[in-house]
């Protein structure tokens, strides 16, 4: 554990989720190659294209419309309803294959395995602090069995715009009705999470999953308030 800053005194905590909470390398890869799959065996017609086509067509989409880029489960639903009218689909029935695709897209998404540590930690914090999580993705705490920890949940789009703006974190301090330096937001990303938490005036705690030096982590551009390489580290800090 590394401290860059001394902490006001802490009275809740928010939680990122995804590759701070549990590893998401791994589901992120599988969802692609499975969705992939998916496509074409129930849209055959979608293998016209190459995966690099779907690919460009989903950043032309948010070139065209970078609201988009603020919700990930309508950006992979457009993407797969204007891929499949391209290819020559009527709108009716593109807007419901990617109805149906969203629908196995978000199950393969949440086959996410929790570590022991994080269900302790949380569980142990839990009992001190109210947290809240803020995710910029579209995981389902209740699916992945997070929900008994958190008296909020956030996520990029419906609850406003994605990490690092201010939205979401102006939310939390809205419903925990403190003063943001008083909340410790916790994440592995030195934009989305430390950057963004620290511009909405909250303390900052960065989890180094990669192991990376503050210097060798290249989007770093703000030091955090605390550095951990555990996430058990919060206990020894906090309880």
């Amino acid at each position: 554990m590394q401290i860059y800053r001394r902490l006001n005194t802490i009275k809740a905590l928010s939680f990122d989720l995804d590759d701070t909470l549990y590893d998401n390398h791994p589901v992120i890869r599988k969802v692609e190659s499975e969705m992939a799959i998916w496509l074409h065996t129930h849209h055959p017609i979608s293998a016209k294209f190459t995966l690099q086509q779907w690919t460009n067509l989903k950043f032309q989409l948010a070139a065209d419309n970078p609201e988009l880029k603020h919700d990930v489960t309508a950006w992979r639903q457009t993407q797969i309803e204007y891929g499949l009218a391209q290819l020559g689909y009527s709108r009716q029935k593109a807007k419901l294959a990617a109805k149906e695709g969203i629908k196995h897209a978000l199950w393969l998404r949440n086959q996410v395995d929790v570590p022991l540590e994080s269900h302790e930690t949380l569980q142990a914090l839990s009992r001190k602090f109210p947290l809240v999580a803020i995710t910029n993705g579209n995981v389902d705490v209740n699916e992945i069995g997070l929900d008994s920890y958190f008296g909020l949940v956030l996520r990029a789009g419906p609850d406003g715009r994605a990490k690092p703006y201010s939205d979401m974190f102006k939310s939390t301090a809205n419903y925990l009705n403190l003063p943001p330096r008083q909340i410790l937001h916790v994440g592995d990303h030195p934009i989305s999470d430390i950057k963004g938490a620290i511009r909405a005036g909250f303390a900052s705690c960065w989890i180094n999953t990669k192991n990376n030096t503050i210097i060798d982590e290249g989007q770093m551009r703000i030091l955090p308030d605390i550095e951990i390489k555990d996430i058990r580290d919060l206990s020894k800090l906090l309880l």
